[in-house]
């Protein structure tokens, strides 16, 4: 309620790589919670922390020499001179011509684009290696091995190779697709997007999707505008969330707190998933999928709100 009584204008939107969930931050005097959201961002498009520091000074201060910026921001000379140069081949610095030498720094908007796009091309040069990294390995001799089927499973650490892996999976289903989401995962899987590739699958393939019976399932339910005939909220707390494949394959994801006790800005969740075609665990899964279903709730929270 409190945040629904702050103008717009007070308030501003903001991507947590933390938690990995949208917040909104009060604007304030001194700027601190701006330009430190400023610095969680620009981390994710491959500026160093001193890089940053650099940038956005100048950014904020105009055109400087060198010997300025070091003293301002405590780094030294030689060091910054340095980061100068690199951020001026990634084209978000340029070098004024005057005595002494000066620089000055590329808008953020268009900072961020450069950035983006330098990203977007590393991708593409991937991808045009591919082609050719795969003729160079299907042209060495291949040693002879059985191609008998093997139960096996692989650890995953990180919440986006844990999506990566969750999109594969379904992109790989067939049939049908069992997920069961509590609220916080389900959250992570809104914002991840794979919710809008879940929705794409709809009428392709069966989709059995159970979800955390409370408020927060609720919020991001009516965000995805799921149909109402295709979900159902059980009354299941403190349960990982797992999907499986055509009963044949399994994903089941968990989350390990660092620093509990601190605040909810300095606590950072790490998520870790286990994948498996392991048939005794995909059977114990299919279990709880199946005993979570008779759990449904007989009144949700969406009838109690209408």
């Amino acid at each position: 309620m409190e945040l629904a009584m702050e103008t717009h204008t007070d308030m501003m939107k903001i991507y947590s790589e933390k938690s990995q969930t949208w917040k909104y931050i009060k604007k304030d005097k001194n700027y601190t919670k701006q330009l430190s959201a400023i610095e969680e961002t620009l981390s994710r498009f491959g500026l160093l922390k001193n890089e940053i520091r650099v940038y956005l000074y100048l950014a904020r201060s105009g055109e400087k020499k060198a010997s300025e910026i070091a003293e301002a921001i405590a780094l030294h000379r030689t060091e910054t001179y340095r980061i100068l140069r690199d951020l001026e081949k990634k084209g978000i610095v340029f070098s004024v011509f005057a005595k002494p030498l000066k620089f000055t720094a590329v808008p953020l908007d268009k900072a961020i684009d450069m950035l983006v796009e330098a990203q977007k091309m590393k991708i593409k040069l991937l991808e045009k290696e591919k082609e050719n990294l795969v003729e160079l390995w299907l042209s060495i001799p291949q040693p002879k091995m059985e191609k008998t089927p093997k139960e096996l499973f692989q650890m995953l650490q990180g919440e986006q190779q844990v999506v990566l892996k969750a999109e594969e999976l379904l992109e790989k289903t067939e049939r049908e697709l069992q997920l069961f989401a509590p609220a916080e995962y389900l959250a992570h899987l809104y914002y991840s997007d794979f919710t809008d590739k879940l929705k794409k699958k709809l009428g392709k393939i069966n989709i059995i999707l159970l979800v955390e019976n409370s408020p927060k399932s609720i919020f991001f339910i009516e965000q995805m505008q799921w149909p109402k005939h295709k979900y159902k909220l059980v009354n299941a707390q403190k349960l990982p969330c797992f999907m499986i494949s055509d009963k044949k394959e399994l994903l089941i994801a968990f989350q390990d707190e660092d620093n509990a006790g601190q605040d909810e800005e300095k606590r950072r969740d790490k998520t870790a998933a286990i994948w498996t075609n392991y048939n005794a665990f995909i059977w114990t899964l299919q279990m709880l999928f199946l005993k979570l279903m008779e759990t449904e709730a007989h009144e949700t929270l969406i009838q109690n709100r209408v």
